[in-house]
């Protein structure tokens, strides 16, 4: 595994501390992680989860409680996917990890007309095997690599296209009840996460399904992201609190705050109003 060069070593290991650190707060403000948990580390190949498994592995070391870490990775059988790489990967690491083979490209690419976008569908399948094996395993919590973009993304793409004020949790219990799903990069940028994974030089699995589909909606989302973070310095960071600053009073779902239920109650008010009357 290559490491940065000696010039590089001070900005890599503020960077490397940066995302531990931010990780450990996640962590910490969700209760993500306890004593004796198994975790199932979903690993897709990409810059994130393996910043992930990364990170998390750095924190097992130092934490002063004891969880276990299993690595996962689903072969969905995509085209040109090298099957080496992971294995020997993780191997080096010495983690104990797991290869599932599903064929859902098939599936995906069967049922998907190829000017629809092919990521729900996917990630309903890949999700559903992942969360079975976890069942299989004993896992307690299903470690995902989203970051604090993809949550923002997810923020706008729900008020854009899905009429919702919703993003992406940083813990969710699954909808049957059965597991706890965990970020623990919630806290974390991706243009720190990529420059990361490019002093790591993690061996980066491309995704061949969906990576040609350029009018993704997510990607538009994203592009507009990104140019509001160049633009306006600090933007995403203020749309990031606000998530954690949430004030249903002054939105207008009734169901989170009472409206019909609100009344005038200044009594010194009401007498002088029916006086006047």
């Amino acid at each position: 595994m290559a490491h940065p060069a000696q010039s590089d070593t001070y900005e890599y290991n503020k960077l490397q501390k940066r995302l531990r650190r931010e990780v450990g707060e996640a962590i910490a403000a969700f209760n993500m992680i306890e004593n004796g948990d198994k975790i199932m580390v979903c690993l897709s190949g990409g810059k994130d989860s393996y910043t992930l498994l990364d990170i998390l592995m750095n924190l097992q070391y130092n934490a002063p409680i004891e969880f276990e870490l299993i690595a996962v990775h689903l072969d969905q059988k995509q085209p040109d996917y090298d099957p080496t790489v992971l294995p020997r990967y993780l191997s080096q690491l010495g983690i104990t990890y797991h290869i599932l083979e599903k064929d859902t490209y098939s599936v995906v690419k069967r049922v998907i007309p190829t000017d629809k976008t092919m990521c729900s569908l996917c990630s309903r399948l890949r999700r559903g095997n992942l969360y079975q094996f976890a069942k299989e395993i004993g896992a307690t919590k299903i470690a995902l690599g989203h970051h604090r973009d993809d949550i923002i993304e997810t923020l706008f793409l729900n008020m854009f296209f899905g009429g919702k004020l919703k993003a992406m949790p940083a813990k969710l219990l699954s909808d049957d009840g059965a597991h706890v799903v965990i970020r623990p990069l919630a806290f974390c940028r991706e243009k720190d996460i990529a420059r990361y994974a490019q002093y790591k030089n993690f061996p980066i699995i491309p995704c061949n399904l969906c990576g040609s589909q350029e009018n993704l909606q997510r990607k538009v989302t994203k592009d507009m992201l990104h140019v509001w973070d160049k633009q306006f310095p600090g933007r995403l960071e203020t749309i990031f609190s606000a998530l954690q600053n949430i004030a249903p009073s002054h939105l207008l779902d009734g169901e989170w705050f009472d409206f019909k239920g609100l009344n005038f109650i200044n009594e010194d008010f009401s007498a002088k109003v029916v006086e006047h009357k």
